[in-house]
């Protein structure tokens, strides 16, 4: 890794180092490189990264940057590609992907299945798992909505069955692409209100891509930031700020504004900072 940016913000604690450098049952990111044959177009390039159990990291990055492509490739959905993701440490593969959760950037639920039923799909087929669903449900708020169905429920309830679904398994590692990204901003604050809540139950390892830099810190530990295609992580960011963290939290906002006025073009993958990959860490009080 090279040498760590600073630009005058703390130092980084050693939690987060150990994580940058591996644990064993973490997620090791090593993709050398990834391209897609028709039309011609590598997406991914030299990305490598670890996310330590429990850790909540998001990444950043402009459109067509390759971050779904990314997520695909860390779910095992698609193997075409040049490197490793996976388990890191002693930690058996199997086991692993078998607690993998994905919420895409839409719903994806079973319109003929209740909001319960939506749930049971993704656990065993047991006598417990109607029970495991209602507490889920329960969670995101949607006690009393075991049995509508889809059509039944607002959008915004639709997001929740898929958080709930999700979290069902227990997921070692939970996957989002975006999927607070089509929503208007009070609804997507309770949704990241419940997805703090139910991460902070769990504290499952997560993956979460998104536009939106404000969503990425309040919600992660980590931010990765990548670079236009083929897409590599440009600069990493530790976010130590106090949890839960609200709307307007003001620790977001002044760290959101000191990313930008250091990196304009942050947003675009680009930092000013050439080829290196810059580190960086902000602490504003402990969790």
């Amino acid at each position: 890794m090279m040498a760590a940016s600073r630009h005058g913000l703390d130092s980084m604690d050693s939690a987060h180092t150990h994580a940058r450098a591996g644990h064993d049952g973490g997620l090791q990111v090593a993709i050398a490189r990834k391209a897609f044959e028709s039309p011609p177009n590598l997406v991914l390039e030299n990305i490598e990264f670890n996310v330590a159990p429990g850790e909540f990291v998001a990444i950043v990055g402009p459109s067509g940057a390759g971050k779904s492509t990314l997520l695909n490739i860390v779910a095992g959905l698609d193997r075409h590609y040049e490197g490793r993701a996976g388990a890191s440490g002693t930690s058996e593969a199997g086991e692993w992907k078998a607690r993998i959760g994905y919420v895409f950037q839409a719903p994806r639920l079973m319109p003929w299945l209740s909001a319960l039923d939506n749930v049971r799909l993704v656990l065993p087929p047991d006598s417990a798992s109607a029970d495991t669903a209602r507490e889920v449900l329960r969670e995101v708020g949607l006690e009393g909505y075991e049995d509508a169905y889809p059509g039944q429920l607002s959008g915004g309830m639709q997001r929740r069955v898929a958080l709930a679904r999700a979290f069902g398994v227990n997921p070692a590692l939970l996957l989002m692409d975006e999927p607070f990204g089509s929503l208007d901003e009070p609804l997507a604050w309770r949704l990241r209100e419940h997805l703090q809540s139910l991460w902070l139950h769990r504290r499952s390892m997560v993956l979460f891509v998104t536009h939106n830099l404000e969503e990425a810190l309040s919600l992660a530990d980590r931010v990765l930031f990548l670079s236009p295609r083929p897409a590599r992580v440009v600069l990493e960011q530790v976010v130590d700020l106090p949890r839960p963290r609200r709307r307007d939290d003001p620790g977001v906002e002044r760290l959101r504004s000191e990313l930008l006025a250091h990196h304009p073009e942050l947003l675009a993958g680009r930092t000013g900072d050439g080829e290196a990959t810059g580190t960086a860490s902000a602490s504003t009080g402990s969790s």
